[in-house]
């Protein structure tokens, strides 16, 4: 143990482990699970106080997983026959608690990592975290780890994004990013913004408009609406017809289901919902009822925001003026892992997300992977996840 007066930080042993997982979100625990399942040693490493923390502490009540259950199940258990096909949130928490028990998954938490980096003489991957939570007021606790492999698992969606806007730090309302959204019921009647029309954003103003709240949404870009079930039907549809032709299928469906979506203020892309998801890691907006209440009215939709002044007015690209109550960010997220990982710049871009393009994606060098970084969702993170415990097993057995 090494304590250091000057800048209050207590170091303490080494623990050594054969793998290193980092996040503990769905993809880490698939790893952890896939690993338990080939007896292989590991520690999996949690900033936060529990597992999934973006389901159990940074999601709405009203969150439902957007894809049928078939799609979103981690590796080595479905979800229960008795659950609904699109998974709400209180039934996903109960199957993410009991899949950590089913495969003793025991994450170290409050472990916030600072610093990675592999060592070429000794081989192996040594990483610094330092704890929070609890009280760190004597010391900072510098814990470390070593593996010859390290797994980043932390997820597409790990630090909240806000846009900077002219006059926001002036606006008098209530102004919160979209994962400390909860409900609308204390929303009522208060004119309220939604900026960001992907999956969350068009869900928390549908949530809002529920309760009563005067909702508008920022709809910049042209998006593709498409039903639930179209997307289930285009998801099967791929394994034995071209991308091509399922796009087709589904704007085809959009249409019919949805007509011209101009009328209300939204445009369509050019491409197809699915190539943009390959080529941007974009999500088509998967309907859950926020279209029926933007046709009727109940959501205003309004073009890109310019500025705020004057405390709580907001100017518009098309020139006109609103006032809110509050203003509520779903602009996504941005990674954090190139703040900590060092030295495999070769591997992943600046935004954190690997070079190799799918399906080369999860293995890099020197013992490192990643599992769920791909933009291939909950089932593509429970892929990573097999295929790097079967990696690893591959090597230890040699």
């Amino acid at each position: 143990m090494n304590l250091s007066a000057g800048n209050q930080k207590m170091t303490t042993g080494v623990e050594q482990t054969a793998a290193i997982i980092v996040g503990a979100g769905p993809a880490g625990l698939s790893t952890a699970a896939s690993f338990h399942q080939l007896s292989i040693p590991y520690t999996l490493l949690e900033r936060e106080d529990c597992v999934a923390s973006l389901f159990n502490k940074k999601s709405f009540d009203r969150f439902h997983l957007h894809l049928p259950k078939r799609f979103c199940q981690l590796a080595h258990m479905p979800f229960p026959a008795k659950f609904p096909t699109f998974v709400p949130r209180i039934d996903l928490l109960k199957y993410l608690d009991d899949y950590a028990s089913r495969f003793d998954i025991k994450p170290k938490f409050g472990n916030l990592v600072k610093h990675a980096k592999y060592d070429e003489d000794r081989k192996m991957w040594r990483v610094e975290t330092k704890m929070i939570g609890g009280d760190r007021s004597v010391a900072e606790e510098v814990r470390c780890y070593e593996g010859r492999y390290l797994v980043v698992a932390t997820g597409e969606n790990t630090e909240p994004f806000v846009p900077e806007v002219d006059g926001l730090s002036g606006f008098k309302g209530e102004v919160i990013h979209s994962t400390e959204y909860k409900s609308g019921k204390k929303y009522e009647n208060k004119n309220v913004l939604v900026v960001g029309s992907g999956n969350s954003g068009m869900e928390i103003a549908h949530d809002l408009s529920e309760y009563g709240a005067k909702t508008s949404i920022i709809v910049r870009s042209p998006i593709h609406i498409i039903s639930k079930w179209s997307v289930t039907i285009g998801l099967l549809l791929l394994k034995i017809w071209s991308l091509r032709f399922v796009d087709s299928l589904l704007v085809w469906s959009s249409k019919l289901m949805y007509g011209d979506i101009t009328k209300y203020g939204m445009q369509r892309p050019k491409e197809g919902p699915f190539f943009i998801k390959v080529r941007d890691n974009k999500y088509p907006v998967i309907d859950m009822g926020a279209f029926k209440n933007i046709k009727s009215g109940k959501i205003q939709v309004l073009p890109a925001l310019k500025s705020i002044k004057d405390g709580d007015e907001v100017v518009f690209e098309n020139g006109k003026c609103y006032q809110f109550d509050a203003i509520i960010f779903a602009t996504g997220f941005r990674r954090s892992t190139q703040l900590w990982l060092e030295g495999n710049d070769c591997f992943l871009n600046k935004d954190g997300t690997p070079k190799p393009m799918y399906p080369n994606h999860w293995k890099g060098e020197n013992g490192f992977y990643c599992a769920g970084l791909a933009g291939t969702g909950l089932i593509g993170a429970a892929m990573d996840a097999q295929k790097i415990a079967q990696d690893i097993c591959n090597q230890i057995s040699k």
